[in-house]
């Protein structure tokens, strides 16, 4: 018998928990873990330092990291924001660190420091962790508006319940049998698998460049990100970041933002798809072609894969001339129109095709869940069954890489706290 049982021993299942226990220390409080570990996501994030959340304090900016739940989240962002979530770790002892990119990580640089800090608190508030416990059925007794458990172990009931178990299909079949909708998942967050001459032989180079993906026919409009550059006209999707190019293709904060913000898009095409990328943002194929007629006669007498004078790095450099049929001993006096067109070509307008995805690293993340509109965001409760309440990735929501999933689990998990201890305040 637990006044309060959470499904999913993540972050937002034990922020919300330590939030209730804090509020009301006389709730018994439980959390069900299907797997022998808690917090296994927060392990591995960051790469083992656990990127918690990100420098931009502004709600009404820190939206625009959302993909799905960009609108639902600007009320629970000004109620709760990144400089909450800084707060209540700086008052554990657990301080904060900013990097050049807005990331925010613990200053010891490990994962295990935030984990310590949850596992501490929690023993400390008497918060029953149960693991092993992977959750079988959930069933809503009618007659006391309360929940029955039950899991591979035990069986459990509840008067108030949390399902903060991420994107776990179990759950949300278990939810869609109770009547709530479940948005079908599709993956976020992955790279693009590219096979081609340009770019093989080369992993590890990383430069700025605008990307745009020519989709298939029946999309009436490009997808377009635009990286260092002022935006096109109306573009679908844009933003800035770096492309790394790795040994299975392209990866980096651009490819990463342009996968969440297509996820539904490019699952639809089967991650068959043509990108055209610029190497040079801020410059168009005209201009480049100028600027190369210029090197011509200034750099005659040298040859053209060795005089470097495009702010591109030399190994992708070399590859995009080779491209152009420009051969190691072609001096630039020597280089023909249609070579200088070619070259301006692949510097402006690189056309590539993308086959599959990747995962990018242990990072996964899915668009998909709960229905957001069957969810009320002042405190996270079901809109459908009482004494139900959602935390984190459960719910239809996602956001690009940088801290942003990570606040949307502290943001959640707080309010659906809230929500669940003014209830029993009322009764």
């Amino acid at each position: 018998m637990f006044d309060v049982l959470i499904i999913g021993g993540g972050a937002s299942g034990f922020y919300a928990a330590i939030h209730i226990a804090e509020s009301n220390p006389n709730l018994k409080i439980g959390i069900l873990e299907k797997g022998k570990d808690v917090l296994a996501k927060v392990r591995i994030s960051g790469g083992g330092r656990c990127n918690v959340t990100h420098a931009e304090f502004d709600p009404k900016e820190l939206v625009k990291n959302y993909p799905r739940g960009e609108k639902e989240l600007l009320g629970p962002f000004h109620k709760y924001c990144s400089g909450d979530t800084v707060g209540f770790f700086q008052e554990r002892g657990v301080n904060l660190k900013i990097e050049e990119d807005g990331r925010m990580f613990p200053e010891s640089n490990t994962s295990q420091t935030i984990i310590d800090c949850f596992l501490e608190e929690s023993a400390k508030l008497g918060i029953k962790v149960l693991k092993h416990s992977a959750v079988t059925n959930i069933e809503f007794i009618k007659e006391s508006l309360s929940w029955n458990i039950t899991t591979i172990k035990n069986e459990y009931h509840c008067t108030k319940l949390l399902i903060a178990s991420g994107s776990s299909p179990k759950i949300w079949s278990i939810l869609k049998n109770l009547g709530h909708t479940i948005v079908s998942p599709v993956p976020s967050l992955f790279t693009f698998n590219i096979k081609d001459q340009r770019i093989t032989g080369i992993p590890g180079v990383s430069t700025i460049a605008r990307v745009k993906i020519l989709p298939k026919k029946r999309y009436q409009s490009n997808i377009t990100v635009e990286l260092k550059s002022k935006p096109i006209a109306e573009p679908l999707l844009e933003t800035e970041g770096p492309l790394l190019i790795t040994h299975w293709g392209m990866s980096g904060p651009a490819i990463l933002k342009l996968s969440a913000w297509g996820a539904n898009m490019l699952h639809d095409v089967k991650y068959k798809f043509d990108i055209l990328v610029n190497w040079l943002p801020e410059f168009h194929e005209g201009a480049v072609i100028d600027y190369l007629l210029e090197i011509k006669e200034v750099e005659a007498k040298k040859t053209v894969l060795r005089t470097k004078t495009i702010e591109v790095p030399k190994r992708l450099w070399i590859n995009l001339v080779k491209a152009c049929g420009i051969s190691d001993q072609i001096k630039w006096a020597d280089i023909t129109k249609i070579q200088l067109q070619g070259l301006a070509e692949q510097l402006t307008n690189c056309k590539f095709t993308v086959d599959g995805k990747s995962t990018f690293k242990d990072e996964f993340v899915t668009a998909g869940g709960v229905d957001l509109k069957e969810v009320n965001f002042k405190t996270y409760g079901s809109k459908k069954l009482p004494n139900l309440f959602f935390a984190g990735e459960v719910l239809n929501i996602d956001a690009i890489t940088g801290g942003f999933n990570f606040q949307n689990a502290w943001t959640s998990g707080y309010l659906a706290a809230q929500g669940i201890v003014s209830e029993f305040n009322e009764d």
